[in-house]
């Protein structure tokens, strides 16, 4: 199956997967996980229609950006302080915000205020970055009042070994939790190549999807 076959076959799943929860459509957007691949095959995806593109090393994504003005890139990787630099000047979100350290190194190298998803590790996975969920709405708290970044939402990734939907309903809940103390809670990502339709039947408004659309990795 080439390229835009399986994109098709990723957007037709969507569909699907939206009309079954009851959901518009128009309030899940689809990030296509470039990491490790070519501009090549990114830029046909961004002819074909995708505008949001996913990276998780930060110099992956100061090489890319440059070659594709206009298509939205999101910082969904390990933040490290010292790769800041790599990562303010083109993220359109970044998606695993945990610590305000993070922010503080992003935004020193940032020319615009920055949208950020705080990354919830509910697992508690000692491997994964993130915060527990209590400690992700005081995070949240202290986000919302600072004018350099726009707090947008909250970010998951199950455990690989463990059923997903509890830890997306769990995500929903936090973010429910939170916009009713007036926090802007709008955006949760999370769902990938695996489990996306669940993430979408529990409110998901970024999905991440990289080795169905692409292919497998090297």
């Amino acid at each position: 199956m080439s390229l835009l076959a399986r994109y098709q076959a990723i957007l037709a799943r969507i569909d699907a997967a939206c009309l079954a929860a009851g959901r518009d459509r128009e309030e899940v957007r689809l990030i296509a996980v470039s990491k490790t691949f070519p501009i090549e095959p990114i830029a046909e995806l961004f002819e074909a229609g995708q505008l949001d593109f996913g990276e998780s090393y930060a110099q992956e994504l100061r090489d890319k950006a440059p070659q594709l003005p206009g298509a939205h890139w999101h910082f969904i990787g390990r933040l490290q302080t010292n790769k800041a630099k790599y990562i303010a000047p083109h993220a359109y979100r970044v998606h695993a915000v945990g610590d305000e350290r993070h922010v503080d190194a992003l935004v020193a190298k940032a020319d615009h205020p920055l949208d950020v998803l705080i990354s919830v590790n509910l697992g508690e996975e000692a491997q994964k970055t993130g915060v527990g969920a209590e400690s992700a709405m005081t995070l949240a708290r202290n986000l919302a009042d600072r004018d350099d970044v726009r707090l947008r939402g909250l970010m998951c990734i199950p455990p690989w070994d463990e059923p997903a939907e509890p830890y997306f309903a769990q995500l929903a809940e936090l973010a429910a939790r939170g916009r009713a103390e007036g926090l802007p809670l709008d955006e949760l990502s999370m769902g990938m190549s695996a489990d996306f339709e669940t993430a979408i039947a529990h409110g998901a408004t970024w999905i991440r999807v990289g080795s169905a659309i692409f292919g497998a990795r090297d």
